[in-house]
């Protein structure tokens, strides 16, 4: 079976879309492709993301992002010779809160992912998965990260523990000891990822830049030590798993607050820098810290790996062997549409793809909604 898998995450960069065939039991990759999004999408989208907004922009930019999405996989697979057989698309999310909060006398956790999967289905011609986070949360879960049931899969290792580390807008780890059961693996979003720094360097440059290319505004400046032990206070690195963050505590409020200190631009694009690997070490050292060590390896995917910023200061912090999941033939950038391909390709065979050690769900559920 060919399933194309959609991505577009936090970052707001653009659509990945991969195309895994998955006949024989195993799978390859066939083709992979970004299509970025305009200036003027990625304004709509931040512009609903966690904020007041009237109903009719979340609707219109729900079909509108479907049909992006469309023309994304049919980009992928044409010049690839494929006509993939399934879609599993993530879908935008505008908002996400696992942890269930007081609301109308009730306590209520939600998400929201946009992005309609029956005018995916319709443009394409192909069946998709989409809506995969709610039924987690239904189950009692955080509804992410959902990404670790895939990490488990791929890399896994008899005798050595291994953390994937995925940086996108948020970053997020899977801690897999040696030889570990499903049950016996750690996974939760660590803290920012490229969000805060994408975000100052795009009021940096009035919008012409979206991340810090090379990580060179970063190597020009200087982290500020009190504005780091400042941010680092925060009480969500010291919670336990489960526990998932994004544009709630990372956006823009977020921003507006660095940007009224007294520091150069480079400063605090380099002391966001910082944060993202400090969050990371301390969320490594706190909760699966018994995996380090010389045998222990650190395999690094999303856009921050190619960050040479981030990857050098995690080189300095953790002791363990630290690579791109390239090494491990998985492309940095295309890890988490070929996660959604998988968790598509796990539902439309009625099986769970959650991993409730993950997200906190009570059992383990089939994912998403068939369109």
């Amino acid at each position: 079976m060919i399933v194309a898998g959609v991505m577009s995450g936090t970052s707001l960069d653009g659509i990945d879309v991969a195309i895994v065939d998955f006949t024989g039991g195993a799978w390859k990759l066939l083709a992979f492709r970004t299509a970025p999004y305009s200036s003027r999408v990625r304004e709509a989208i931040l512009a609903v993301s966690n904020k007041r907004a009237h109903t009719g922009e979340v609707a219109r930019l729900h079909f509108l992002l479907a049909e992006l999405y469309a023309e994304a996989v049919l980009a992928a697979a044409k010049p690839a010779g494929v006509r993939p057989e399934l879609i599993g698309c993530h879908g935008q999310t505008i908002f996400h809160q696992g942890a269930p909060v007081p609301y109308l006398g009730r306590r209520v956790a939600s998400t929201l992912q946009i992005g309609d999967g029956s005018v995916l289905a319709e443009r394409t011609g192909i069946p998709v998965i989409s809506d995969f986070r709610p039924r987690d949360i239904a189950a009692g879960g955080r509804g992410a990260p959902l990404v670790p049931f895939v990490d488990y899969r791929l890399f896994r290792h008899q005798r050595h523990g291994r953390i994937a580390l995925n940086i996108g807008g948020i970053a997020n780890i899977t801690a897999i000891p040696a030889g570990a059961r499903p049950d016996q693996v750690i996974a939760f979003d660590t803290g920012p990822g490229n969000m805060v720094i994408d975000a100052l360097v795009s009021h940096a440059s009035g919008g012409r830049r979206t991340f810090d290319r090379g990580g060179r505004i970063a190597a020009r400046g200087e982290p500020s030590a009190r504005l780091l032990q400042r941010l680092l206070a925060d009480s969500y690195y010291a919670a336990p798993p489960p526990k998932t963050a994004g544009r709630e505590q990372y956006g823009a409020a977020f921003v507006r607050r660095l940007l009224r200190l007294r520091l150069s631009q480079e400063d605090l694009i380099a002391t966001a820098t910082l944060l993202t690997a400090s969050t990371i070490w301390i969320g490594v050292e706190r909760f699966a810290g018994a995996l380090l060590g010389e045998r222990c390896e650190v395999i690094v995917s999303g856009g921050g790996a190619r960050n040479p910023q981030i990857m050098n200061h995690l080189r300095a912090m953790l002791p363990a062997r630290i690579a791109a999941s390239s090494e491990y033939g998985i492309d940095v950038d295309a890890k988490e549409a070929i996660a959604f391909a998988v968790l598509a390709h796990e539902s439309w065979h009625g099986r769970p793809s959650n991993l409730p050690a993950a997200t906190g769900a009570r059992r383990a559920v089939v994912l998403g909604k068939r369109c």
